[in-house]
């Protein structure tokens, strides 16, 4: 079964049956590509822009290894107040296995979209694992942040009211830990999908590059999804209060 395939079409809102009318082709042919057949090089193109991915993520065994690395690169924005708003929700809600989210506040989300908390605590209330890492009040990193910004404890502020955010519209299986690592930049991972704000010292994240990585051979995804692992490694735990 091509799962890619399968996801990408319920993405786009196509059944077996639209996907063929719009590609014209036989149903049977739709059929054949979900049970593991690769259209000719031409229908797959047309069949990727129809379901919006790269023909290289949904039929990576007929793409040269070679391209594969920069297919996983979805879209590259010049800030990440550019990212399409509905990207962030978009993503939360396709998930089925993992968020993992690793910045100094990441508030922007909580503030600015109205649908991340509630959205978020029903994954973590189904099968999904939700790992949380924010930046230490305490730490050395807040401090060192703040005079980068030249202001005086904003970020921690920040991280104050994330965490308050979490801490009481979360569920109990949403793990919430603290870091106190300098930043190159910021991890958020749903899935196979993964949306990296870079740092750049001086500047606020909003209007630094941010990449959206779509797993295929590895090359890029691994590379963010082992930092995230380190830092979770040397975070430590949020206590919750006794509910």
């Amino acid at each position: 079964m091509n799962e890619r395939l399968r996801r990408s079409m319920h993405r786009a809102g196509h059944d077996i049956a639209s996907l063929a009318e719009a590609v014209g082709v036989s149903s049977k042919s739709v059929e054949r590509w979900l049970t593991g057949s690769a259209p000719y090089p031409r229908t797959r193109f047309k069949v990727a822009a129809l379901v919006g991915m790269d023909e290289g993520y949904l039929w990576p065994d007929s793409v040269d290894g070679a391209s594969l690395a920069g297919a996983e690169i979805v879209s590259i924005y010049p800030r990440r107040n550019d990212v399409p708003g509905d990207l962030w929700t978009d993503l939360l809600r396709s998930t089925e296995r993992n968020v993992d989210l690793l910045a100094f506040a990441g508030l922007f989300l909580t503030e600015e979209h109205s649908e991340w908390l509630p959205t978020l605590a029903r994954k973590a209330d189904g099968d999904v694992r939700v790992r949380l890492l924010l930046g230490d009040p305490d730490g050395i990193q807040l401090a060192a942040r703040d005079t980068e910004y030249r202001i005086c404890g904003g970020v921690a502020g920040r991280v104050s009211a994330v965490l308050s955010y979490y801490k009481n519209d979360m569920p109990d299986s949403v793990e919430i830990r603290l870091h106190d690592t300098p930043l190159y930049n910021s991890i958020y991972r749903f899935d196979d999908d993964i949306v990296i704000n870079t740092h750049a010292y001086g500047l606020l994240a909003a209007y630094t590059p941010t990449m959206h990585i779509r797993r295929m051979d590895g090359a890029y995804f691994n590379t963010y999804l082992e930092s995230f692992e380190r830092v979770w490694g040397a975070s430590r735990a949020v206590e919750r209060d006794a509910r």
